[in-house]
């Protein structure tokens, strides 16, 4: 996204404007031992069509592909750690598509590169799933989600996360956004050891989202 702005209209009844990719790498710098770290989590609550998460992917993949190109499942298990990690909001839904599918694709490029002919439809499924989960349609100021005219609703926002517990065993924990924020923690942490979860599923990796 090289404009910073899509119309005059989304800029006064939303105040939209997308940060340039100077910038974004500028501040992404000043936090750069995270930005590396693969299960590092980052909330964006205005994410746009993710410039900050697409960056921060692209550098979590490349410490991945470095890692761990020599093995299809390692490589796997981890992109996806880096992929389940990033988490955005965006009161406009068709930010949320486009920044959902600038994400995958980001990932399924890199993922072809790396795995070749063994890459596997059910982990572009469990990647897809795992987008639709962390980037949600929503107002981040009133912790709900919106309709289409960007109203809020009377659903909260729910945010998953993601940890491998055995082998390829995955756990996704639920939690509402507003739960997260309540802790008295001095910065926003999305773990299992803070809240209560809402619903808890287990299953492989590859096979996210056949469970709900």
């Amino acid at each position: 996204m090289n404009k910073q702005v899509k119309s005059r209209q989304r800029v006064a009844d939303h105040g939209e404007v997308f940060t340039a990719e100077r910038e974004v790498k500028a501040m992404c710098d000043l936090v750069l031992p995270e930005t590396q770290r693969i299960d590092s989590r980052f909330l964006e609550p205005a994410c746009g069509d993710g410039n900050f998460l697409a960056e921060v992917l692209s550098r979590k993949l490349a410490v991945v592909r470095k890692k761990y190109r020599r093995s299809t499942i390692d490589y796997e298990m981890n992109s996806l750690l880096a992929v389940s990690s990033l988490y955005g909001v965006d009161i406009l839904a068709d930010n949320v598509a486009a920044c959902r599918e600038r994400l995958y694709k980001l990932w399924a490029k890199q993922y072809k590169s790396v795995c070749k002919n063994e890459c596997s439809d059910d982990m572009h499924r469990s990647i897809r799933f795992i987008l639709e989960r962390n980037i949600v349609c929503g107002n981040a100021l009133t912790l709900c989600c919106v309709d289409e005219n960007c109203n809020d609703t009377d659903e909260p926002i729910v945010f998953s996360e993601w940890a491998f517990i055995t082998g390829a065993n995955i756990q996704r924990s639920d939690y509402t956004f507003a739960e997260l924020l309540s802790q008295d923690e001095a910065q926003l942490s999305i773990s299992g050891d803070e809240g209560t979860f809402l619903q808890k599923y287990i299953c492989h990796y590859r096979r996210l989202g056949e469970n709900g």
